[in-house]
């Protein structure tokens, strides 16, 4: 049985479709890449999965461990073991980096979560999570945070976007991590090359999954088509 299963999920924007149809399913364990030019509502579907305000389907359902959660609000998806770590990582004006961790851990599982992220406890711990850090240093202590909660399903939505954010090096290193613990991964991404490194693939296209299986077939058929923003229509390869 599949930890995470959509079937026939729709979500409909004021002009049209931006997900139409979409059949996905996640075994626990896996790596799993979602790729797609930008418009083609992959973050979209996450918010979907996560339950987040303002993204509800149209049509369709989600399943988590063989129970319906599409009726479900985000804190109740939280507690059966789904986390996001967001595109653009969020600021908390005046907390520090160790009280956004902790959430009743220990100093050790503090400290062994940010050396995971590749930072140093001793250089970060005393830090404020606002506008002093980088967007690289924000989206590692965000993915140190999901990294002690220990989920059953993450969700990382671009986490290569921008200068200063992770690199595929180490995305391979940190999805290693979540592996260990147990974790299975949805990887969101328009890169063919963070497609590689994923157990299983999908491409997202025109509102559906187009193709879905060996990393390499997905990232080569991605590749290969013309489109470079989604415009709402299945494109052809070109």
């Amino acid at each position: 049985m599949a930890l995470l299963e959509i079937a026939g999920l729709v979500f409909r924007l004021p002009a049209r479709p931006l997900l139409d149809g979409v059949d996905l399913s996640l075994p626990a364990g896996e790596i799993h890449a979602l790729v797609g030019t930008n418009g083609t509502g992959k973050s979209a579907l996450a918010y979907l999965i996560m339950g987040c305000e303002g993204y509800r389907l149209d049509q369709g359902e989600i399943r988590f461990d063989g129970h319906r959660i599409d009726g479900l609000p985000l804190f109740e998806r939280a507690r059966l073991g789904i986390s996001l770590a967001w595109q653009e990582p969020a600021r908390f004006e005046g907390l520090l980096v160790r009280d956004y961790l902790s959430l009743g851990r220990n100093k050790a599982d503090v400290e062994d979560c940010l050396q995971r992220v590749g930072l140093s406890p001793a250089d970060y711990v005393n830090r404020k999570v606002d506008k002093t850090l980088s967007g690289g240093e924000r989206k590692r202590i965000e993915l140190a945070s999901v990294l002690s909660l220990a989920p059953r399903l993450v969700i990382l939505d671009e986490p290569t976007a921008g200068i200063d954010l992770l690199s595929i090096r180490e995305i391979i290193k940190l999805i290693g991590n979540f592996k260990q613990r147990g974790s299975a991964v949805l990887l969101i991404t328009h890169r063919e090359e963070v497609t590689r490194i994923a157990d299983r693939a999908s491409q997202l296209c025109g509102g559906r999954i187009v193709c879905s299986g060996d990393p390499e077939s997905v990232a080569a058929s991605y590749q290969g088509r013309a489109c470079r923003r989604c415009d709402g229509r299945e494109c052809h390869d070109g």
